[in-house]
């Protein structure tokens, strides 16, 4: 959430912002300058009434010890009225506050200004490139034909129990997928000092909304029972992780936090209709490790490249090939300040030609998250504010899966295990 007193002081600064990120948040950014104008008028109404109340009633005293009953009765039939005025009034504040918080809520965060400006992902900046696509001299298949051919995954009947969009995994290929979580977890623990948590998959709204899915993004979420259940299965670690800390001060000494988790996600992909339908690319219900910090203003730059590397590290250690890509104004998300996308190489898609795809993104949140959940730092020399939060993958755990089986398979349609992994699967090869 943005800073009320950010966008009065600031607006041109603030309007470019948007407009950079396409301009579709303009309407929302002209609704709230017109709320806040409209609370300010409302708010010197309000409080100047209730000074002629203050002021008047100070006099009721001295006119009863006078014996001027006549007065006082004035004065209090007055004070009546202007207390329904207040009544008013502060129904009326009530009801612009609530509509400016809705409206906060729904503006994204400001884009750093080191960022690529930009339409969309065709204007993302490639930073680096990390590995060699591996030459296969043979017709690569992607992992979709190669899952099913080798009976470890299975599309057909995950449909029977549950619909389009999800799988089940089988044999060599559920231990496959057990195996690469707790290589990802001790990886992340183990070297890049992440404390792992495991956290509830059912979270609240407030919950939802701390972290910038809700107001925004209902409809990509699912929603557990009747409304007053107030209950969401989580579409990525990162809710519950960054709401942990939710309306707690920390001392600069303690930051910077760094928190990773496994945990099962659920998104209804509900703007993806006909995109990615085979496969374990873009599915309802998916494993994923996520990675969290929580840290000083003046840390978050190099957290986030950090925070990056850690990611990173998990591809390289299973030899995949990935690139680095910064995100544009027109393709960065929500909350995020600054986003690196990470992009692993498939050869086995678009027919055998190969292409690159996101299987992690990178943020740096600012304090966008945390002016909403209300975490903040103290010194001690007595400087308040809010922390910095950083999120991203670590990784998405099915498209890893479907990277291994495409970068590793074999003429005869095996699938080799990659050296790191192969002390958590048990075997060498599925074939």
């Amino acid at each position: 959430m943005i800073d009320i007193k950010l966008i009065r002081e600031n607006y041109d600064m603030v309007k470019q912002n948007v407009l950079n990120r396409g301009g579709r948040y303009i309407p929302t950014l002209e609704q709230i300058v017109e709320l806040d104008s409209t609370r300010r008028e409302v708010l010197l109404k309000l409080e100047a009434l209730q000074a002629e109340v203050n002021k008047s009633s100070a006099e009721i005293p001295k006119l009863k010890k006078e014996k001027r009953d006549a007065e006082v009765k004035t004065i209090v039939e007055a004070n009546q009225k202007r207390k329904e005025e207040v009544k008013g009034f502060k129904d009326t504040l009530d009801k612009i506050e609530a509509d400016l918080l809705l409206q906060t809520q729904s503006l994204p965060n400001l884009c750093d200004a080191s960022i690529p400006i930009g339409k969309n992902e065709t204007e993302n900046k490639e930073v680096r490139q990390v590995g060699t696509p591996r030459a296969i001299d043979f017709p690569a298949k992607d992992h979709t034909t190669l899952g099913e051919k080798l009976d470890i995954l299975d599309f057909a009947r995950a449909a029977k129990l549950s619909g389009s969009r999800f799988v089940a995994l089988k044999g060599q290929g559920a231990r496959l997928e057990r195996a690469l979580i707790n290589f990802m977890l001790d990886v992340h623990t183990q070297q890049h000092g992440y404390t792992e948590i495991f956290p509830p998959f059912l979270v609240t709204e407030q919950t939802m909304t701390g972290t910038g899915q809700l107001p925004k993004f209902r409809e990509e979420l699912y929603q557990c029972g009747a409304a007053e259940d107030n209950a969401f299965l989580i579409p990525t670690a990162e809710v519950p992780l960054t709401n942990m800390h939710r309306d707690e001060v920390f001392d600069d000494t303690m930051l910077p936090k760094y928190y990773t988790a496994y945990t099962a996600c659920f998104r209804r992909e509900a703007g993806s209709y006909g995109k990615d339908t085979r496969g374990l690319i873009r599915n309802h219900q998916f494993n994923k490790i996520e990675l969290v910090k929580l840290c000083m203003p003046e840390q978050s730059i190099a957290e986030l490249e950090s925070l990056t590397a850690n990611a990173g590290k998990i591809l390289e250690l299973l030899g995949l090939p990935y690139r680095v890509i910064e995100l544009c104004t027109g393709d960065i998300g929500f909350s995020s300040a600054r986003t690196y996308d990470l992009e692993v190489w498939m050869p086995g898609e678009d027919g055998g030609k190969g292409k690159w795809r996101e299987i992690s993104s990178c943020s740096n949140c600012t304090d966008f998250q945390a002016r909403r959940i209300n975490i903040k730092y103290k010194t001690k020399d007595g400087k308040r504010g809010f922390v910095h939060t950083l999120n991203g993958s670590g990784v998405a755990v099915g498209r890893t899966f479907a990277a291994i089986l495409e970068n590793y398979q074999q003429p005869d349609g095996s699938i080799v295990i990659p050296e790191a992994l192969r002390p958590y699967c048990g075997f060498d090869k599925i074939g």
